[in-house]
């Protein structure tokens, strides 16, 4: 079997402008995103080992994402480069009411991968699949190769962590609703977030958007809440987890920062309580600068807030 990293994440990686609050509109931050190798790259920060799976353009943007990840040591031996299909390109603008996104990537190189273009040996020899439901949203393509990578994963016994993460500007809400409920029927560990799932259930309180993700069929859900913490739930306990204080400046990037920080934490020997403390110090310290990847911490700034903290 071929050897593959513990955490294998899916999805597709945006060159990413970030424009400050405080710029003066012509100024542009140039970094990286893309939810899915946001967490990758989270993940490799707090020393788990972790691999990517996508397709990128022959273009300048695919070689900085391959730079990227080749010092970040995330493994990108099974990324495909596309001969015509570009890089996707993500905005971050701010304003009072948080950040906004917007895309250059239809016809993306990663929203054109097919599930003949999946390395099953490496997805069954990891312990964790990691996708999003923007990976399913790309694209039909995209979609179909998501869910055969979550096939792959469950006959293999590999754990499947899935991020609800919502973009309606890719995809209808009943739409995303339906694929979303079945992965998340299909997935070992759910991380939604509070905007995105009271959006999708129509629930309010967390409580029971816990127990609504609970009942579908996911064993362990951590319920991302921005500045309020997060919330972990399994069939036998509910358990806040309070929020780590920074003076936070942009929020891009938190809830993928997480997802990296809480699977590691999990694949260390944590229990998902001390996991998501960790996890929630990690993505706090991540909105302490602009961009995804530039501010994500490593583990030894999150160790030290820990025990400022305690």
């Amino acid at each position: 079997m071929t050897s593959s990293p513990d955490i294998v994440c899916l999805g597709e990686p945006l060159i990413e402008f970030n424009r400050p609050k405080e710029g003066d509109g012509r100024t542009w931050l140039q970094g990286f995103g893309g939810d899915s190798q946001n967490v990758a790259i989270a993940a490799a920060r707090q020393g788990a080992s972790t691999g990517y799976l996508t397709g990128v353009g022959q273009d300048w943007m695919g070689d900085a994402f391959l730079d990227l990840w080749k010092s970040e040591g995330v493994d990108a031996s099974k990324v495909t480069r596309h001969p015509t299909a570009p890089t996707g390109v993500s905005f971050v603008t701010h304003s009072a009411a948080g950040h906004k996104f917007d895309y250059l990537r239809k016809n993306s190189a990663a929203s054109l991968m097919t599930p003949d273009m999946l390395p099953p040996d490496y997805i069954a020899g990891a312990r964790v699949l990691h996708l999003s439901a923007i990976g399913q949203a790309i694209s039909d393509s995209a979609r179909e190769t998501c869910d055969a990578a979550i096939g792959i994963a469950r006959k293999a016994g590999v754990k499947v962590s899935y991020d609800t993460n919502l973009r309606l500007r890719l995809w209808e809400l009943d739409v995303a609703r339906e694929v979303i409920d079945a992965t998340i029927a299909r997935c070992d560990i759910a991380l939604p977030s509070l905007d995105d799932s009271q959006q999708l259930t129509g629930l309010k309180e967390p409580e029971a958007i816990v127990a609504h993700y609970l009942a579908l069929g996911a064993p362990l859900v951590a319920l991302k809440m921005g500045a309020e913490g997060s919330l972990i739930a399994t069939r036998d306990s509910q358990t806040r987890i309070v929020p780590h204080k920074v003076e936070a400046v942009d929020a891009t990037g938190a809830g993928d920062t997480f997802d990296g920080a809480f699977l590691t934490r999990l694949l260390a020997g944590d229990d998902p309580e001390t996991a998501a403390r960790y996890a929630n110090v990690a993505a706090a310290l991540s909105t302490t600068g602009y961009g995804a990847v530039t501010p994500m911490p490593r583990a030894t700034d999150v160790i030290t807030a820990l025990k400022r903290a305690a």
